[in-house]
């Protein structure tokens, strides 16, 4: 079993920084690679760390390292790639460029296609797909000390194969398994991706939105289009929610009762947790939309299925980046066209 110490977190944002912060409390040894802008707030007044769960603390500067020059690569054992889909192939250059063959290259990111973009750039270098399944909120910007909350539950799976990399990442707030088809896994989660853009257009918290049958109609109609695309390419998604992903139209439409009592699981959230893609928009951001519904429009064109919904989807948040004025806080017959 190999022998892991120096781990790079690439990509500090919300989920980098909530994984590197979980795992330097647990005593490995971590080097955030960040933005000034996040770097400049940790050094300011250290990185606050909490969960849905009651965890919270407070790391100060020097307990966790920060750096924003990527040759803090080059010491690297194990580099946690948290990248935003559209920065693969800029932060793949430069773990191309710092990183030793040896280290291991982990990719935590939404999209189904990233791992396989890394191993293309990085050649003899072993990349591990991950995927992580939880919500992670950041305070506001300019707020300090910068804090990052882990707003649902879920355990980190990454692909079978090397129980010590495993190990050494499975720490309190920040659990870890294996998976032995992470492709099926990373399709599954894109279905629940699907909601990001509905939060990002509809500006409301995660909780609010799924407890509202108009807007779950629009996510079970989305779900039924990707399905479709799916199954037309001969893809089959992995169970990553409570729910198998061919039932999941179906809970989704039901009245809001029901699903209430059916769905306590998916609606254990911090009552004001939002996407990532709500926070993109919020902050001026270009989103994901594009490793989102996007994969799902090339899925369909390429079988000749209908994803009318996913197109109108797309144009809305594209709309929304254009205009550089946040969330439009639409409501759901505007997204549905109805």
């Amino acid at each position: 079993m190999r022998a892991y110490q120096s781990i790079v977190v690439a990509g500090a944002g919300s989920i980098g920084c909530h994984a590197g912060a979980c795992l330097a409390l647990a005593g490995r040894e971590v080097t955030l690679l960040a933005r000034p802008r996040v770097a400049d707030a940790i050094h300011a007044a250290g990185l606050r760390v909490s969960d849905i769960d009651g965890f919270d603390r407070r790391l100060a500067d020097g307990t966790i390292s920060v750096a924003t020059d990527p040759s803090v690569l080059s010491d690297a054992d194990v580099v946690l790639v948290a990248v935003k889909s559209g920065d693969t192939a800029a932060m793949a250059e430069l773990i191309a460029r710092h990183a030793p063959e040896s280290a291991v290259i982990v990719r935590l990111q939404n999209g189904v296609d990233n791992a396989a973009r890394l191993q293309a750039a990085l050649g003899r270098r072993r990349v591990i797909a991950g995927m992580v399944p939880f919500n992670v909120v950041q305070s506001a910007e300019g707020e300090l000390p910068l804090h990052v909350h882990r707003a649902s539950a879920g355990t980190v799976l990454i692909e079978a194969g090397d129980e010590g990399l495993r190990k050494l990442l499975d720490v309190k707030g920040f659990a870890v398994a294996t998976h032995a088809d992470m492709p099926a896994v990373q399709w599954g989660k894109l279905l629940m991706n699907l909601n990001n853009a509905l939060v990002a257009l509809s500006g409301l918290p995660l909780a609010a939105q799924l407890a509202d049958a108009r807007w779950r109609r629009i996510l079970a109609d989305q779900i039924d289009e990707a399905l479709a695309a799916m199954k037309a390419n001969g893809i089959a998604p992995a169970k990553v929610a409570a729910v198998p992903p061919a039932l999941l139209p179906f809970v989704l439409r039901l009245p809001d009762w029901l699903f209430l009592r059916l769905a306590k699981r998916m609606l254990a959230i911090d009552p004001m947790a939002r996407s990532s893609m709500w926070e993109d928009l919020e902050r001026r951001r270009k989103t994901e939309i594009d490793a989102l519904q996007g994969v799902v429009l090339g899925l369909a064109r390429k079988a000749g299925t209908g994803a009318v919904l996913s197109e109108r989807i797309v144009a809305l948040v594209r709309d929304a980046e254009a205009s550089g004025k946040g969330s439009p806080r639409l409501r759901p017959e505007q997204v549905a066209g109805s």
